[in-house]
């Protein structure tokens, strides 16, 4: 049996949610922290290549920085596919370009909700707000928003954790 009126456009995209988006400075953090990750494979390839003199060993270098081409071009849209919407009695978390999730996590759920930002996430003004749960393998996580943004969201969240928690 089939209803007349749907109740979603999809799996990742349920009908009347404004999706929130992250920051465009997440592209930015994370293709630094590409270039810092794989520099030290390029030297050592360089490095390698350079001094044994064998043609054929110029192929890793190249390989890696085709790989760093690769993912410089996937980061971006990885980012703009980053999205968060509140709703009355649950949080929705989407992410993925090719292989998509959305992670519902009611309010009443939420054990606690902390804001994290290491030194490129502050450097670059931006914050990863991580909602703990009950179950260990909910990846609960919004990365990329705004400091102002990501206290706004906590104590929302906790908010609306403890009223969801006194009404059951």
């Amino acid at each position: 049996m089939t209803s007349a009126t749907p109740t979603s456009a999809g799996p990742f995209d349920p009908i009347g949610v404004t999706w929130d988006r992250v920051s465009p400075r997440l592209t930015t953090v994370r293709l630094i922290s590409l270039a810092l990750v794989l520099a030290l494979p390029l030297i050592a390839t360089v490095a390698v290549a350079a001094l044994t003199g064998i043609a054929g060993l110029w192929a890793l270098p190249a390989a890696v920085v085709a790989c760093a081409a690769w993912l410089a071009l996937i980061i971006p849209r990885q980012v703009r596919a980053i999205g968060y919407a509140e709703r009355d009695d649950d949080l929705l978390i989407r992410k993925g370009v090719m292989f998509r999730s959305l992670v519902v996590v009611p309010y009443g759920r939420m054990q606690f909700v902390d804001v994290q930002a290491g030194p490129l996430d502050r450097w670059g003004g931006i914050a990863r707000v991580q909602l703990h749960t009950a179950s260990p393998s909910s990846d609960a996580s919004i990365p990329g928003l705004p400091p102002a943004e990501a206290d706004r969201l906590r104590d929302r969240l906790a908010i609306r954790g403890e009223a969801q928690l006194a009404g059951l």
